[in-house]
């Protein structure tokens, strides 16, 4: 599904156009998804280079992909890491998301003994007044935070963006990227990479956007401790906007399903959700949250930013693959990927006479040749694996990227040359 918000003060067209990206989270399955749809998003539309846009914005799984961007590997390298397996720049273990967070098993255990005297001390003292609800919410506090270790994930990352010229420094790079957490204790989402928070680890700081409460334990950075940032809003493009950005491209892989619209399409006719159980009714609740604050976010979005364009990409409500696909199983991945881009390829065929106009505000075009093939498929796009890079190599890419916006910066006018003289570009 293609939600198009077009800006209700278009301004002039500028000569270097202003692009930003939003990713929402969705758990492991949710990235694949992502993935695939960007891949299609940067094959149908010319001019839009997925590594040099103005800003990046990612919460969970979202902020993986744009991290990466945003450290120069391509949307195809990113599918041949965690789709393919046969990328020369790192071997991705699914496993990696699924270890047990033994820590702290270790350290709820060792809560017990004083747990189970308070306890005893307490029936005691009063042995008329224990109630079973009392004692659950007692004994509530022995069970760990997370099923999972995340320090895999991190070590992951961080090794990732400390090789070969690029970065785990969000002040190193040459576009700005903003990895969205929740701080725990507050509940108030805090921007990584902003301001005050951008001498974090990138690594550290993704870890921490992903770290969904009961799957993975909080992760502690300068004294407080952070979870999943999709606890406060689904895609905080506002945190693009708030930069300038002209179009924002989102992508959120998480709606509600639409039992009726998919049995009337034949898509799905196994009746109610009530049906597949409490796993199916929990995720429509969750996903039916998450699309509301959607919808507020983007009536939000046209009052406050009306001069920039939001262009956004889910699924399609009756789109049963997404919704019955375990978010956390890797054994398809590479089906939901695929079926991610046809399907936003479907999207983009079928919403072209809309999207043409708004897209030609920003110097881009969809390509007509590539929206004519139906038998396009994911792979066409990843079957040449350029050689990997040199630390040299890279590093002179990173250099010539930071050039060339310094460049088109100084085009705009004098007094932004100057000001790109005055400070260090970052």
């Amino acid at each position: 599904m293609l939600v198009i918000q077009a800006a209700s003060q278009p301004p002039k067209p500028r000569r270097e156009p202003r692009l930003g990206l939003a990713v929402a989270g969705g758990g492991p399955i949710g990235g694949m998804y992502e993935l695939g749809a960007l891949r299609a998003i940067e094959d149908a539309i010319n001019g839009l280079d997925a590594n040099r846009l103005g800003a990046y914005v990612g919460v969970s799984s979202g902020a993986f992909i744009v991290a990466g961007l945003a450290n120069q590997f391509s949307s195809a390298e990113m599918c041949r890491i965690f789709l393919t397996g046969d990328s020369h720049e790192a071997r991705f273990s699914p496993n990696l998301f699924v270890q047990p967070a033994l820590l702290e098993y270790l350290r709820r255990a060792g809560r017990t003994p004083r747990v189970l005297a308070e306890w005893m001390a307490d029936f005691v003292r009063n042995p008329l007044r224990q109630s079973l609800t009392d004692n659950l919410v007692r004994l509530a506090g022995l069970l760990p935070t997370g099923l999972f270790d995340n320090e895999a994930i991190e070590t992951f990352l961080r090794t990732l963006f400390t090789r070969d010229g690029r970065s785990n420094d969000f002040r190193a790079l040459s576009r700005k990227l903003y990895v969205i957490a929740v701080e725990l204790d507050s509940g108030r989402a805090v921007r990584f990479g902003a301001p005050g928070f951008d001498d974090v680890p990138i690594s550290r700081a993704i870890q921490a956007s992903s770290a969904l409460p009961g799957l993975y334990p909080p992760v502690r950075i300068g004294g407080k401790l952070y979870v999943d940032g999709a606890l406060q809003r689904t895609l905080h493009a506002s945190v693009a906007l708030d930069q300038g950005a002209d179009l924002v491209i989102g992508i959120n892989p998480l709606v509600p399903f639409d039992a009726a619209s998919a049995q009337a399409n034949g898509t799905d006719p196994s009746g109610s959700l009530i049906d597949k159980g409490l796993p199916a009714v929990l995720s429509q609740t969750f996903r039916t949250l998450l699309q509301s604050r959607m919808q507020a976010s983007l009536s939000k979005y046209k009052r406050h930013y009306p001069k920039s364009d939001v262009v956004l990409f889910e699924p399609n409500p009756d789109d049963a693959r997404m919704f019955f696909t375990n978010v956390f199983s890797y054994d398809n991945r590479l089906q939901v990927a695929e079926h991610a881009y046809r399907s936003t390829l479907a999207d983009l065929r079928a919403r072209r006479d809309d999207l043409a106009p708004l897209l030609a505000r920003h110097g881009l075009l969809l390509d007509e040749a590539i929206l004519a093939d139906a038998n396009r498929n994911l792979h066409d796009g990843l079957r040449n694996a350029p050689a990997r890079r040199s630390a040299a190599t890279q590093r002179l890419r990173t250099a010539l990227d930071e050039l060339e916006g310094l460049v088109g910066h100084a085009s705009v006018s004098p007094r932004g040359h100057a000001a790109a003289q005055r400070q260090p570009h970052s």
